[in-house]
């Protein structure tokens, strides 16, 4: 069974309560149980941590890197712009990382187009709210089975 990590970022706990034009009025909760329900359809645990600290997301990087997690998912929320902690954090990583936004970045205000994630992660997957989530599951599985299929050639 492949581990998971699920990032929620800043102010993710208010989901369903706020912005409904953006984040429509699904859940965190709605979310991580679509994500740990098709985790196990899938042959994966979702572990999910959300926080409004920068610094315990970076602990909790770490920890994914010393657990050996087979890959990240991240939605970073507004530190997606600006925050080379969390993205230098990320660079530890050596498994596919997702970088997942609900709405789509790049149609929104300017300073929301830049990610400085995105020279340090597998991929991006935005704008079809709620279902980047599965989505990004998806794509992070099929990432590692490519990365394994690499490694045996």
């Amino acid at each position: 069974m492949h581990k998971i990590v699920m990032l929620h970022g800043i102010n993710h706990n208010l989901f369903g309560q706020r912005e409904h034009a953006h984040y429509g009025s699904v859940t965190l909760a709605d979310i991580d149980h679509s994500l740990q329900d098709l985790g196990r359809e899938l042959g994966a645990e979702v572990a999910c941590f959300q926080t409004n600290s920068e610094a315990e997301i970076c602990e909790r990087i770490h920890r994914a890197f010393e657990e050996r997690t087979d890959a990240v998912l991240i939605n970073a929320g507004a530190w997606t712009h600006y925050s080379y902690g969390i993205r230098d954090a990320l660079a530890v990583l050596n498994v596919p990382v997702v970088e997942i936004h609900m709405s789509n970045i790049h149609a929104r205000e300017a300073f929301r187009h830049q990610s400085v994630f995105a020279s340090v992660v597998t991929g991006q997957i935005c704008g079809f709210g709620a279902e980047s989530y599965t989505l990004g599951l998806r794509a992070a599985l099929s990432a590692i089975a490519a990365r394994r299929a690499g490694e045996q050639a």
